[in-house]
C-alpha cells in the first residue's frame, strides 16, 4: 500500500523526522543520525516543496529516488529537486549494530530562498537536478569531508546573527558545493565501468530498431524522450552521460543514425529525395536536406550522384 506525505514547509520534515525545528523556515542543515522514520516505511512515498542535498552512509532501508534503489555503503550524495519521489522500503536483510549506524547529513533549501538571486534560476540547470534521481554521486572520503565542510559553512551562517550579507554568503557557499558536485558527477562518468559504458550499444540498438522498423512516416522522427525513456534515463542524464563519453549529446546522437541511415538509401536505393525525407520521419524534404547538409557538407543530391 502506498503511503504518500507531501511536505510544504523543511519544519513540516524536522516534525516528521522527530528532531528539532529548524533554525531558519527556508534552510536548514539535519545531521542524518538523528532522523527517526516510522517503523512501518514499506510504501510510505515523500514529497517535498524544497531542495534536498544529501550525504548518507549505512542506511538500513531501502531508499528509491524516481524508481531506483541505492546502495549505501559508500559515501553517496543525492540531489532531489521540489515535487520529486522519494521512497522508503523496508530492507529485511539489513540489520542496525553500532558499527554501522546510519549517518549523514542534509540539506534542505526552500525556493523562496532563492529569490532575487541568479541561483534561483541556474539550481535547476545543473543536471544532476534533472536526473529523475536516476544516480546517485559516490564520493571518496576526501570529496565527502570537503562536501561536510560546505554543508557546515552555510550552517554556521545562517545560526549566526542574520544582517544583510548572510542570505548572499550563503547562496555563495551553495552555489560553490553545487559546482563541486558537477565537477565529481564529471570525474563520476568518466570512471564508470564497463556495464556503464554499455549505455552506447543499448543507445545503438534503440536507434537502428527504430530506423529500420520502417514506420517513421507515421511516428515521426525519434525524439530525446523517447530515447531516454526507453533507456530508463531522463532526458537530461541521458545527454550528460553520452557526452562524458563520446562528446555527442543524444540529439547529436540521433542525428548521426540518422545520417547513416541516409546515405545507406541515397546509395542503395533509387528512392527520390524526398522519399528518403519522408521514410526517415522529416515533414519537410527541406528540412532533411538541411541537417544532411550541415553533417556533411554535400547535399543528398550531390552524395547520391558521387556515387555515380
Amino acid at each position: 500500500m502506498t503511503r504518500r506525505i507531501h511536505f510544504s514547509k523543511i519544519s513540516d520534515y524536522h516534525q516528521f523526522a522527530q528532531i528539532s525545528g529548524p533554525d531558519h523556515p527556508l534552510i536548514s542543515l539535519v545531521d542524518y543520525s538523528q532522523v527517526r522514520y516510522p517503523e512501518d516505511k514499506e510504501g510510505l512515498k515523500l514529497i517535498q516543496n524544497y531542495f534536498t542535498i544529501g550525504i548518507k552512509r549505512n542506511v538500513p532501508y531501502k531508499l528509491y529516488y524516481g524508481q531506483k534503489e541505492y546502495d549505501f555503503d559508500g559515501g553517496l550524495m543525492t540531489f532531489v529537486a521540489p515535487n520529486q519521489v522519494i521512497g522508503i522500503g523496508d530492507n529485511p536483510n539489513v540489520m542496525v549494530d553500532e558499527d554501522r549506524r546510519p549517518s549523514g547529513w542534509l540539506l534542505f533549501i526552500h525556493p523562496n530562498f532563492l529569490w532575487n538571486y541568479p541561483l534561483a534560476q541556474k539550481i535547476l540547470s545543473y543536471d544532476f537536478f534533472g536526473y529523475e534521481v536516476h544516480e546517485a554521486l559516490f564520493l571518496s572520503e576526501k570529496e565527502e569531508n570537503a562536501m561536510v565542510e560546505m554543508f557546515k559553512n552555510i550552517e554556521k551562517e545562517y545560526q549566526s546573527n542574520l544582517d544583510s550579507f548572510s542570505q548572499k554568503i550563503i547562496i555563495s557557499h551553495l552555489e560553490l558545493l553545487l559546482n563541486y558536485a558537477e565537477r565529481f558527477y564529471q570525474r563520476q562518468f568518466l570512471t564508470r565501468t564497463g556495464k556503464d559504458h554499455s549505455v552506447l550499444g543499448d543507445l545503438d540498438l534503440i536507434l537502428k530498431k527504430k530506423l529500420d522498423e520502417g514506420n517513421l512516416i507515421e511516428n515521426g522522427l525519434p525524439t530525446v524522450d523517447q530515447i531516454a525513456q526507453e533507456l530508463h534515463f531522463s532526458p537530461n542524464y541521458l545527454s550528460a552521460l553520452l557526452k562524458s563519453l563520446t562528446g555527442m549529446n543524444t540529439q547529436q546522437h540521433i542525428h548521426q543514425k540518422l545520417i547513416e541511415k541516409a546515405k545507406e538509401q541515397l546509395s542503395l536505393s533509387s528512392l527520390s529525395i524526398s522519399e528518403i525525407a519522408y521514410s526517415l520521419g522529416f515533414e519537410r524534404p527541406a528540412s532533411f536536406t538541411k541537417l544532411f547538409k550541415s553533417k556533411t557538407d554535400m547535399s543528398p543530391l550531390e552524395f547520391r550522384k558521387s556515387f555515380n
